[in-house]
Formats: C-alpha cells, structure tokens, sequence
C-alpha cells in the first residue's frame, strides 16, 4: 500500500475540484479526504496500491477537466492512512 499528500495550487477552490476529485475516485481502488486549505489550496491524501494512487493522480493532474485549474502540485509520500473507508469530502 502507498499513501500521498497531494496540494494542489491553482484556481482549485470554487470550481468544484473537491467533488470532481472525489468522481474521480469512484474510477480507482483508492481510499482518502480531499479538502480546502485556507491558503487557497487543495490537500489530497490518498492510499492504495501503488499503480492505482499513480494513475489517480495522474488523471486529475493531466487528463481531467480539472487539469487546467492546476498550476502546482506537491506530492509526498505519507504514512498510511488508518481508519478511512472511501474517498471523503472534509469541510
């Protein structure tokens, strides 16, 4: 299992990310929260195998409508994440 930080910069708050995002998951074997950050940002945790959390990221990143919302991306690996059934929406 791997597990990713992902922030998102861009025009990525009031565009819906956070529930395309969460669209997005429903295609992929992968668990996490997507939430706004009150810098403007975007904060992704994700966990699955590892080909599945790549290609997960890579689709919002490169192949969504939400791509070209995207200016920066940081990605980190994290530990995993306990506890989480699914890919939320935190507020």
């Amino acid at each position: 299992m791997t597990a990713r930080r992902v922030i998102f910069e861009g025009r990525v708050q009031g565009v819906g990310f956070r529930y395309q995002t969460k669209d997005i998951a429903k295609g992929f074997e992968v668990c996490g929260t997507v939430k706004n950050l009150p810098d403007g940002t975007v904060e992704m945790e994700v966990m699955g195998e590892t080909g599945e959390v790549e290609a997960f990221i890579q689709e919002i990143a490169e192949e969504s409508t939400l791509a070209h919302h995207i200016k920066g991306m940081h990605v980190k690996n994290i530990p995993p994440l306990e506890g989480v059934k699914g890919f939320t929406i935190e507020r």
